[in-house]
């Protein structure tokens, strides 16, 4: 590599810290700049060739969340494939033509800069658009091509748009992920859990009877008080006594 050893390893060592911050990532090696250019390509221009893979990658993952289609697709599958699965792989591939639909498939999936390939994918998203005279053989062909070079047991979720637009083209959006280990994970919302509060029936009955004894020793009623009432309660039923008659 022109960046020399150093360099490399610092690279290497960051992928590795950001690779367990997120939930997928894409790789470009520059390495990989030489092996897909010619001698007389400029330096600018290698790199613009990076950032093109990068601007598909993105434009694919918009483009299924925000046009709608046939069989719709939208961000809960984007999230539910790319979430904690490591390695990613996006792609976009057109065709016309004779073949286009498996021609479109075969571009999106082999994408000579990327450092990951489709090949045991765990997750992929996969959405097929055309005009009104996409057939449906086409698309079997191309789903078929990238069933087979993900993994057997991969979950691929399938979309398709009708767009007449595009005329005679036929245009495949690839995202894949799940390639070095990783695979697609589901947030579980943790089940709150309520506390009860236990309560003592004999403890709390126990300090009332305290408090109420607590309550008769403080404040007794005086002696004097009492007997007067007793005393005006029952005036009216005592009798003369016999000397005063």
């Amino acid at each position: 590599s022109f960046e020399a050893k150093r360099r490399t390893a610092q690279a290497e060592e960051g992928i590795a810290k950001l690779r367990s911050e997120v939930d997928t990532l894409i790789v470009i090696p520059n390495d990989r700049l030489l092996s897909i250019s010619d001698r007389a390509i400029t330096f600018l221009d290698a790199f613009k060739s990076a950032d093109q893979v990068l601007l598909s990658g993105v434009q694919g993952i918009t483009d299924l969340i925000t046009t709608p289609g046939l069989i719709n697709l939208d961000f809960a599958d984007v999230k539910s494939v790319m979430q904690g699965a490591g390695s990613a792989l996006m792609g976009i591939g057109s065709a016309r033509g004779e073949g286009r639909a498996i021609r479109a498939a075969e571009s999106a999936i082999s994408s000579p800069l990327l450092e990951a390939s489709i090949d045991g994918a765990r997750g992929v998203l996969l959405s097929i658009a055309g005009g009104s005279d996409l057939g449906l053989f086409e698309i079997n062909e191309a789903a078929e091509l990238v069933a087979k070079a993900a993994h057997i047991d991969a979950n691929i979720i399938f979309g398709a748009v009708i767009d007449d637009v595009l005329g005679d083209e036929v245009r495949v959006t690839v995202i894949a992920a799940g390639f070095d280990g990783g695979e697609p994970t589901r947030m579980v919302t943790p089940t709150p859990v309520v506390e009860e509060e236990i309560i003592d029936d004999h403890q709390e009955s126990t300090d009332v009877e305290v408090d109420l004894a607590a309550g008769l020793e403080e404040s007794p009623a005086p002696l004097s008080s009492r007997r007067k009432i007793i005393f005006e309660e029952s005036s009216d039923d005592l009798d003369v006594p016999d000397f005063l008659k």
